[in-house]
């Protein structure tokens, strides 16, 4: 199964990686804490992962407002 990207905030996927499995050697390439492991790394029930990142519209959203820093869920 593929390791999915998806945004954090607006929920888009962004994009797949053909990978079996989340090892040691991706972990290591995308320098990756066990803290940022737990945080943005989501296992599903079929043994999918899903790596929660943010889309380039979200980004430029956050850049433009700043105070959205602080808000858990900012869009509705």
């Amino acid at each position: 199964m593929p390791i999915h990207y998806k945004c954090r905030h607006c929920e888009t996927e962004i994009g797949q990686l053909p990978f079996d499995s989340i090892d040691e050697q991706f972990l290591t390439k995308h320098e990756i804490t066990p803290e940022e492991q737990h945080e943005y790394i989501v296992s599903g029930a079929e043994g999918e992962y899903t790596v929660q990142c943010i889309c380039e519209e979200c980004q430029n959203s956050l850049q433009t407002f700043p105070n959205y820093y602080a808000l858990k869920k900012w869009i509705q």
